[in-house]
């Protein structure tokens, strides 16, 4: 099938487990209610290995009781929770009726099965590399939540797997917006997944000064825009939508959250870790959405920002929404949302389009908690304290995802009446 920019692709389905959720539905009210998902670990090796970081946003709910014990057992955390959310998001999309050559999965990941890593490799140090799990290379790869996931839907058309640090989710859905309009899928299941609690990243992260140290208020830790941040929260858990094509939708009467209008990919190519100071890279990825979507800065409403909570990414990016929105960047509604949520890394960009579809579907931009004091630098309009009402009518925003290596993704989104 010739590529058809023109085609038009919805969001027919949301799937997640979460800090603040085991699905989609408990995640959005915990999230509108403002709550925390940073709570104290309590595993062993946080003592063992003296971490300096001692809480993360785990999981809300164990995926345990939503997989079989061989699922356990074969699957790494990370490509576990990305099952739980894919299965969710198909089956919300009514089960799609789709040949398996025409449906495709764009699951993206930051880190991977580090879980699998680590601890077959203490298995091969102390026991030997005879007792080492046959499938531990399966379930180590980065691939590995896009391969289960395919082979939990028997999709044909293609499985791919978008490794952009914390940007690998959102560019998962890029990707499936790129599948559909080229003509290679008709339906595309994609997102993002992170399963990266574990002493030797959080060891690393720590090492790098990228995390808050508010051990003794991990609730209060991230605080995206606050004079007092000092870091991000590491989270886990996985977001997928379904995305297919607007015809195929209406066609079969699914629900239809919102229009992916368009998206936008960049690199800094500036540092392996810090972004550009001035946002250059990020705002043109924000101004590529606007422009391959044939949008204005003025037709945004809403932005959910990448906002990590680090003093420098905050306002290299808020120096990346002046550049790419002029003057309608101080009217636009920006929600933080991962002073809720913590960091997902790879899945944070994919669970942050669900928020802005919901966003979009409810008429509510979420509040940001945490915000005690402004910083001055970030001349931007924050939803802090309460939730807003969004106006009516086919309003587009937009999902800012941000990575290590200078990866940029901007997705733009838009009411689909």
């Amino acid at each position: 099938m010739p590529a058809n920019a023109s085609k038009r692709v919805v969001v027919t389905g949301v799937g997640a487990t979460t800090p603040l959720g085991g699905d989609v539905p408990s995640t959005w009210e915990a999230l509108l209610a403002g709550r925390s998902g940073a709570r104290p670990l309590t595993a062993d090796w946080v003592t063992e290995y003296d971490l300096p970081v001692t809480f993360a946003a785990t999981l809300a709910e164990p995926v345990a009781g939503k997989l079989t014990k061989i699922e356990m057992r074969r699957q790494d955390p990370c490509a576990q929770y990305a099952v739980v959310a894919a299965r969710e998001a198909w089956a919300d999309a009514g089960t799609p009726a789709v040949e398996p050559e025409r449906l495709a999965v764009a699951i993206g990941t930051g880190v991977g099965g580090v879980h699998t890593l680590i601890d077959q490799w203490e298995i091969l140090r102390t026991k030997g590399p005879r007792r080492i799990f046959p499938l531990a290379v399966p379930m180590l790869l980065v691939n590995s939540p896009t391969a289960m996931v395919s082979l939990e839907l028997d999709a044909r058309a293609g499985g791919h797997t978008p490794v952009s640090a914390c940007a690998s989710g959102a560019e998962g859905i890029a990707m499936g917006l790129q599948l559909i309009r080229e003509g290679r899928a008709d339906v595309v299941v994609a997102g993002g997944t992170e399963a990266a609690i574990h002493p030797l990243p959080i060891g690393g992260f720590a090492a790098m000064q990228a995390l808050s140290t508010r051990n003794d208020a991990p609730e209060q830790a991230s605080r995206p825009y606050d004079v007092g941040r000092d870091g991000f929260v590491i989270a886990e858990g996985a977001a997928v939508v379904v995305l297919e094509s607007y015809e195929s939708a209406k066609a079969r009467g699914a629900t239809i959250y919102a229009e992916l209008v368009s998206a936008g990919v960049s690199t800094d190519a500036h540092h392996v870790a810090a972004p550009e100071p001035e946002g250059v890279g990020a705002a043109a990825a924000m101004t590529q959405a606007l422009q391959t979507g044939d949008l204005s800065p003025a037709d945004v409403v809403h932005l959910n920002a990448h906002a990590t909570s680090t003093p420098v990414g905050d306002i290299a990016e808020c120096k990346a929404i002046h550049a790419a929105l002029g003057a309608q960047a101080t009217s636009v509604a920006v929600s933080a949302t991962k002073s809720m949520t913590g960091h997902l890394l790879g899945a944070a960009g994919s669970l942050e389009a669900i928020f802005t579809v919901l966003a979009l579907r409810d008429g509510i931009a979420p509040a940001q908690i945490n915000l005690d004091d402004k910083d001055p630098a970030i001349d931007l309009d924050v939803v802090a304290g309460e939730s807003r009402r969004l106006p009516d009518g086919d309003i587009v925003a937009l999902d800012n995802s941000f990575g290590f290596g200078g990866h940029n993704v901007a997705l733009a989104f838009r009411r689909c009446s």
